[in-house]
């Protein structure tokens, strides 16, 4: 999915969220993830977690005690792969073809305080999900004589904002699928933790789903309101395709953000992290 956006675009940053590395062999990981580097020209994050779903730890023959082994493994192997140079790798040579330059940053996901500080340890960064623990991060960067990374830009807007001329009636086509992605998560975390977990995790009614904020359709008008509220320290989303969202439907919604939205907001955009190379 990243090499096709990789190659349809020129300028936007392509940020793996999350790459489940327990689950993947890594030295053909690295390969990949070269690759694309390649073909993005240098736009590629990659933002490594663990997993959590015992269900896809069986599914790849792999055991959910050894998930932080498997990626801090993995993180070894694709530092030593984008050398360019031979290194052994369970008992074998291994040496991995093109050597992407620059390399990927690393970046570490997850909500745990742990991770917090192993990210500072391992990674080039850290990638909470909703900025938790930053200080922890922030704290441990600091101990360790790294540069300084700063506040959190990690807190969120609403998780879905799906632009439309005609909210209810949009609503309606939309509440489906956001109960289903809300389902999801509360199966699968009963599936890890024997509970649900996270918000909205144990309460798909419609109703209370809009009244959370989280889960947005407005007007034009509307969403740039929002997001001028939101400022530069927080994060949009939109997830047009959220819980197989019709594929026209959410067309129509980037259209509008394109036209009436987009305009109006643009000069809240961060920086691209890594420019194109020319050609």
């Amino acid at each position: 999915m990243a090499a096709a956006i990789a190659a349809r675009t020129q300028q936007i940053l392509l940020r793996s969220n999350v790459l489940l590395a327990p689950l993947y062999e890594p030295v053909k990981l690295a390969e990949d993830l070269a690759v694309l580097q390649l073909i993005s020209r240098g736009r590629l994050q990659v933002v490594i977690g663990a997993g959590y779903r015992p269900y896809e730890f069986e599914m790849f023959g792999k055991r959910r005690e050894d998930r932080k082994d498997l990626y801090l493994e993995t993180f070894k192997v694709l530092r030593q792969a984008w050398t360019g140079e031979e290194f052994e790798h369970q008992g074998r040579a291994v040496t991995v073809p093109p050597v992407p330059n620059p390399t990927p940053p690393l970046l570490l996901g997850g909500a745990h305080p742990a991770v917090a500080r192993r990210a500072a340890k391992i990674a080039d960064g850290y990638y909470p999900p909703a900025g938790e623990n930053w200080g922890i991060y922030r704290q441990a960067c600091l101990e360790r004589g790294l540069p300084d990374p700063g506040e959190s830009a990690f807190s969120l807007g609403p998780i879905f904002t799906h632009i439309s001329n005609d909210p209810d009636a949009d609503w309606r086509k939309v509440v489906p699928h956001v109960a289903h992605c809300v389902q999801s998560y509360a199966d699968w975390t009963i599936e890890a933790y024997g509970k649900a977990a996270g918000p909205f995790a144990a309460n798909v009614d419609p109703d209370n789903l809009r009244k959370s904020g989280a889960y947005q359709v407005l007007r034009p008008a509307d969403a740039v309101d929002m997001i001028l509220a939101l400022g530069n320290d927080r994060t949009f989303i939109l997830t047009p395709l959220l819980g197989g969202l019709d594929p026209d439907l959410a067309w129509q919604s980037l259209h509008l953000f394109e036209s009436e939205v987009w305009p109006h907001v643009k000069h809240l955009a961060a920086p691209r992290f890594f420019p194109a190379q020319p050609d």
